[in-house]
């Protein structure tokens, strides 16, 4: 794969904490394109301009980066590393296309959805170019794959590249129709080297290009992962990613964040909590660590009442009061 270069180590870092800070202010709400592009640019010190469907996402000195994110499932006691070296759909990568007739040949039409698309890749590419200062672009794809607790995350980054219409064909696929849904004809795109399909062209319900796109080994150096909660970093220890006010509230009630002191307090306190969702509102901060033993956690987090490491620390601080 070609994958490319992200973050430098002081940028993971950054980006790992931002998240996490992020992940705790959401309290379980869904991951918005917004939420990345926001960490994404404020981990690399690139002016947040705010995430937009029509235009390319980071614009920023020479480089360009459209970000994509695809929510994953995994299940209890799995690792999103479960679809590392899979390949993937995503349900759209533009909706910056026409078709004229779907009555023309498969090939016709490939051809010419693969000609437009190419037209706005160039389009964006020189509009990067030009605020560029050596007047070059680095033009990529950002691929955000998160799952549904917030747990985990992957990314990666590739080149940029219009797809070469004489190494795919096209065929037409017609879904019959179902109950209440209409019957609806899609354009299919195979490569010819591997027989691979690579592209869905929806002719319905918005004419959208849909790619599939492979995700990296585990073992590929360019590949980032970041676990933003309930973390196990050794012999009897998890991290709780936490937002820093609520750290802070936390180190002043029990006046230390010794593992120990926390971890016997969630302990003798076990029995006493109860389901507590308060609303936060509050700008992106950067998330705190805070480490508990095993036992602790899973007293903390067994009863099933907190969406996040963030809402179990609150519960713990209301039982404290």
């Amino acid at each position: 794969m070609d994958t490319l270069p992200v973050f430098t180590g002081s940028q993971k870092r950054r980006a790992k904490v931002l998240l996490a800070g992020k992940v705790a202010s959401m309290m379980g709400r869904k991951l918005e394109e917004s939420d990345w592009s926001e960490i994404y640019c404020k981990a690399k010190n690139i002016p947040v301009r705010g995430w937009s469907n029509l235009n390319i996402d980071v614009e920023h000195e020479g480089l360009g980066v459209e970000l994509k994110m695809l929510r994953v499932r995994v299940d209890r006691g799995k690792s999103i590393e479960k679809f590392c070296g899979k390949t993937l759909m995503h349900p759209s990568m533009t909706r910056s296309i026409r078709i004229d007739s779907i009555e023309r040949p498969a090939q016709k039409v490939m051809e010419d959805v693969f000609e437009q698309y190419a037209t706005l890749i160039e389009d964006r590419t020189e509009r990067v170019r030009k605020e560029s200062r050596d007047g070059k672009a680095d033009m990529r794809f950002g691929w955000l794959l998160w799952e549904s607790s917030l747990t985990e995350f992957l990314y990666f980054e590739e080149r940029m590249r219009a797809p070469n219409s004489n190494k795919f064909f096209a065929e037409w696929h017609v879904t019959p129709a179902r109950g209440s849904r209409k019957e609806s004809k899609s354009l299919w795109v195979y490569e010819k080297g591997t027989g691979k399909k690579r592209y869905s062209i929806t002719t319905s319900a918005g004419i959208r290009i849909q790619p599939y796109f492979d995700v990296p080994h585990w073992g590929d150096s360019e590949l980032v992962h970041f676990r933003v909660q309930s973390e196990y970093v050794g012999a009897d220890t998890v991290l709780l990613w936490v937002a820093g006010s609520t750290a802070k509230q936390l180190e002043k009630k029990l006046g230390t964040m010794r593992k120990e002191v926390i971890s016997d307090t969630i302990n003798e306190l076990a029995s006493e909590h109860e389901e507590v969702y308060d609303s936060i509102d509050r700008e992106l901060t950067r998330g705190v660590a805070v480490a508990v033993s095993e036992e602790a956690f899973g007293k903390l987090m067994g009863s099933g009442n907190a969406v996040s490491d963030e809402h179990g620390v609150q519960l713990l601080l209301r039982a404290l009061e």
